[in-house]
């Protein structure tokens, strides 16, 4: 399996910790066509405040910056669809995608694309939120892991980094946010409730 970690700054916080998380809850079975990897992100907010953010199926838009719309029918559950718009810019315009793992306990979230205008196909995701101390305060340790298919004229290499870079940005994105809301000392979870 071609998986790497892939750490968003110089230093390694618990990299063994990290490691055992990745281990535990970011499996991913990865045929000889599909590529996967598994990112790292830390983020100076409470894991509380982030998990509110991460775990809202129904807006993805709140952290993540391609997506200017989502729909979902119905109260989000395992096994609920949404239609994502996907801003201009990117190879796509829309993305049809289903809860698969949703964990409020364990703080897991598990998405997968089944449809839409894009090349990401049977792509997979898995993204954990795990409390972390940050410069001796409160923080979030963000771990977000995927498996996809290798579209017909690209390399596992360029697939990787395609969505590598998709995955940093919403994370950095995710950053921001929870920092920011964290600034402002909002220390409620954000509307968890669907």
């Amino acid at each position: 399996m071609d998986e790497q970690i892939i750490v968003d700054n110089s230093e390694m916080y618990g990299a063994l910790v990290t490691a055992q998380y990745a281990r535990l809850h970011h499996r991913h079975h990865c045929r000889e066509n599909q590529c996967t990897s598994v990112l790292v992100k830390y983020i100076k907010a409470p894991v509380h405040l982030v998990w509110s953010l991460v775990r809202r199926f129904d807006q993805p838009q709140k952290y993540k910056p391609f997506v200017s719309r989502c729909t979902v029918h119905g109260h989000p559950e395992i096994g609920s669809l949404r239609e994502v718009n996907v801003k201009s810019g990117l190879p796509a315009t829309t993305s049809t995608e289903r809860l698969e793992q949703l964990d409020d306990n364990e703080h897991i979230l598990g998405i997968n694309i089944i449809g839409g205008d894009h090349r990401l196909k049977n792509y997979s995701s898995i993204l954990t939120v795990h409390p972390e101390m940050i410069d001796g305060r409160a923080g979030t340790m963000v771990i977000e892991s995927f498996v996809v298919d290798v579209p017909q004229g690209n390399t596992k290499d360029e697939t990787c980094y395609f969505v590598e870079s998709l995955i940093k940005c919403n994370l950095k994105s995710l950053a921001c946010v929870s920092e920011r809301l964290a600034a402002q000392d909002i220390t409620n979870p954000i509307a968890t409730t669907f």
